[in-house]
């Protein structure tokens, strides 16, 4: 049985490759089990063109996230479903010192388009503690990623697209002009493996998140002070993220809950009931740009998305597939080659 690529993988780099693929035309299998540590079914999926620390641009924002926006709205009318959600983030300030930044950052030709201060009545009327005030990130987005990964998971296995498996080395047969793994044969093989990948430059890094209930806060915004907190509806809210490089694999821990905790208490002024925690390990890079190319005859790599794997995979997954397909020259910024 012949098809055009074979991808180990479906987080969010595996998904929205193998969606690109398909919108040019070519065939596709994903081979792919979900295992503890998956980040994409623990993300929160923010969106934010906003690096909040520095109040500067994340890397190619201005061009990443239109085509982002684009390509998400899209496949979600191709699915049937609605998992693109538009929503202003607002920062709230600690200090008299990040209004200074976010101020400068309103007079930076680069920042400008994405940082704003005007008032946010929800914000007011919230039991939230903004002393020194907040500012305003737009566009910004979330993306619900388990119910996008989910959708695309049924269509993919009513194609005969989707194998539920984890694929052991010895079951890849590799050739010069093609890779076979059992009776299936392509021209490539993209390891799409995020965290679980053996792959220089790659640095695991560990993410806790937490849902919980808070009847008496009432937003559809969402608000960052530390840790972020995402509306999800029904006073659900999800809040997030910690950071850890070592023992990235260990699952939720009393300490991550207890630091976000509280965070979310400095920042929200009424009672809150934990009814979900969850752990994820991000596929960062040590350099924090993704790692994409040719890795040996037949096979690529499609990896080290970190934190804002939402916001980079449909370019990076157009700009791979064009490296592959079109015999494109791949950007030195994220070409794999760098971490060899």
């Amino acid at each position: 049985m012949h098809t055009d690529v074979l991808i180990l993988g479906r987080g969010i780099a595996g998904a929205v490759l193998a969606e690109t693929l398909r919108l040019r035309g070519l065939r596709v299998h994903v081979f792919d089990r979900k295992r503890p540590g998956n980040a994409s079914m623990a993300a929160g999926g923010v969106v934010n063109p906003i690096v909040l620390r520095r109040d500067v641009p994340s890397w190619r924002a201005a061009r990443l996230l239109p085509q982002a926006r684009d390509f998400y709205t899209a496949w979600q009318q191709r699915l049937g479903i609605t998992c693109w959600h538009q929503l202003p983030l607002v920062k709230v300030f600690p200090t008299p010192r990040e209004v200074d930044q976010w101020q400068r950052a309103m007079n930076h030709a680069d920042s400008a388009p994405f940082v704003h201060r005007h008032a946010e009545p929800e914000v007011d009327a919230a039991p939230i503690s903004a002393p020194h005030g907040y500012g305003t990130v737009w566009p910004a987005a979330w993306l619900n990623v388990p119910a996008l990964l989910e959708a695309q998971r049924q269509q993919l296995l009513a194609s005969a697209m989707l194998t539920e498996v984890e694929v052991a080395p010895e079951e890849i047969v590799i050739a010069p002009d093609h890779v076979r793994i059992g009776e299936l044969e392509a021209r490539w093989l993209v390891r799409c493996e995020g965290p679980f990948a053996q792959l220089p430059g790659l640095v695991p890094v560990k993410g806790e998140t937490l849902v919980v209930r808070i009847p008496d806060l009432h937003l559809t915004r969402m608000v960052h002070r530390g840790v972020f907190i995402l509306p999800l509806g029904n006073a659900l809210f999800r809040v997030g993220a910690t950071f850890k490089w070592d023992d990235v694999f260990a699952g939720p821990t009393d300490e991550a809950r207890t630091w976000l905790l509280e965070r979310l208490h400095a920042l929200v002024q009424c009672p809150v009931e934990v009814v979900e925690h969850t752990a994820g390990v991000r596929p960062a890079a040590r350099d924090r740009r993704p790692l994409l190319g040719i890795t040996g005859p037949s096979q690529a790599v499609f990896n080290g998305l970190g934190s804002r794997g939402v916001l980079l995979a449909p370019w990076c997954a157009q700009h791979l597939a064009a490296h592959l397909f079109d015999g494109a020259a791949l950007d030195p910024e994220v070409d794999v080659a760098r971490s060899f």
